[in-house]
C-alpha cells in the first residue's frame, strides 16, 4: 500500500532466569549523567479518579541521558503517572515541565509538546492495514510535513536501528509481537523526542520475545537517549538503569541507584516487594 493512498488516515514476570545470556555479560555503568537542567521535572503531581487518589503528591526530574526505571506493584500508580507526562491523563494537581515548557499552562500547545515526548505502550498500536513503513512515516508526513522522500529515508533509518530494515514492508499481523513493539519503538524514535516514556513495553510478548526489545532499550540508552520505564524486568533495571523509583499507593518510597534499592533499600516495603518476585 503507497502512503498517498492513506491520507485520510486519522492520528490517533516471572522468573529471571529466562533473560537472554547478553544481559548477564554486559557491564553496568554506574556513573549517573551530570547534573543539568531537567528534561522532565514534575512537582507536587496529584490525580484522582472520583475519590480514588492514584497519585499523591510525585516530585521527579529526570536529567539529559538518564535511564530511569519505575518498579512496585500493580496499582500504585506508575502507568498513571507516565500518561500524565503528555496529558493523556489530566493532572489533578501539580506541574509537569517538558524541556522547561509546563504542559499544563492555559493556551500550552499539547500537540507540539507531544512531539518532544515519545511514548510506548503495552500495546503496540500499529495501524493494522499499513506496513511498518508505513506505521513510521505517517506522523513524519501528517505532523511533521515531511515529503514521502524525506520520510522514507528517516523510517529507514530508524527500523535499521532497530533492527527491522528487512521488515519495512511487512504488516503488522505478518511480525512477531517483539518486532511490532521494535516498530513502535521507531515510530516514536522517528519523530526526535527529548524523551521516551515505556509503560510495561514487553508485558505482553512472549517471553523468548522480549529479549530483542530490551536490547534495542539498551542500545538507545547507550546513544544517550533519556528514558522513563515502568517495566517489571528487575534484571534488566538491574542492569541498565541509573535510578530506580518504588511507587506504592500514589506515592515514592524510595528512589536510588540499582544496586541500593535492589540490594540494600531502606523501606521494607520494598523488601516485601522484591522477596514477593523472588518467591514467585
Amino acid at each position: 500500500m503507497q502512503l498517498d493512498s492513506i491520507e485520510g488516515t486519522e492520528l490517533g514476570s516471572g522468573k529471571w532466569g529466562w533473560l537472554p545470556s547478553f544481559f548477564m555479560s554486559m557491564k553496568q555503568e554506574t556513573v549517573v549523567p551530570v547534573n543539568s537542567k531537567p528534561i522532565l521535572d514534575v512537582a507536587g503531581l496529584h490525580k484522582s479518579f472520583g475519590h480514588l487518589a492514584v497519585l499523591r503528591g510525585i516530585d521527579l526530574q529526570v536529567h539529559p541521558k538518564e535511564m530511569i526505571f519505575i518498579i512496585g506493584p500493580s496499582g500504585s500508580g506508575k502507568s498513571t503517572l507516565l500518561r500524565c507526562c503528555n496529558r493523556l491523563e489530566e493532572p489533578t494537581a501539580g506541574s509537569i515541565k517538558i524541556d522547561g515548557v509546563d504542559i499544563l499552562a492555559p493556551g500550552v500547545d499539547i500537540n507540539a509538546v507531544r512531539r518532544r515526548i515519545g511514548m510506548v505502550f503495552q500495546s503496540f498500536n500499529l495501524y493494522p492495514h499499513l506496513t511498518a513503513m508505513e506505521n513510521v512515516t505517517l506522523a513524519l508526513r501528517k505532523v511533521l510535513g515531511k515529503s514521502k522522500q524525506e520520510a522514507g529515508e528517516i523510517a529507514m533509518q530508524v527500523l535499521k536501528r532497530v533492527g527491522l530494515a528487512d521488515k519495512a514492508k511487512a504488516f503488522p499481523n505478518e511480525l512477531s509481537g517483539g518486532q511490532q513493539q521494535r516498530v513502535a519503538i521507531a515510530r516514536a524514535l522517528a519523530l526526535e523526542p527529548a524523551i521516551m516514556l515505556f509503560d510495561e513495553p514487553t508485558s505482553a510478548l512472549d517471553p523468548e520475545l522480549v529479549g530483542g526489545v530490551l536490547k534495542v532499550m539498551r542500545e538507545m540508552r547507550e546513544s544517550g537517549m533519556t528514558m522513563v520505564v515502568v517495566s517489571h524486568e528487575m534484571r534488566f533495571a538491574k542492569t541498565a538503569a541509573h535510578r530506580v523509583l518504588f511507587m506504592d499507593e500514589g506515592v515514592i518510597l524510595e528512589e536510588g541507584p540499582p544496586e541500593k534499592i535492589f540490594n540494600e533499600p531502606d523501606h521494607p516495603r520494598i523488601k516485601e516487594f522484591l522477596s514477593s518476585l523472588e518467591a514467585h
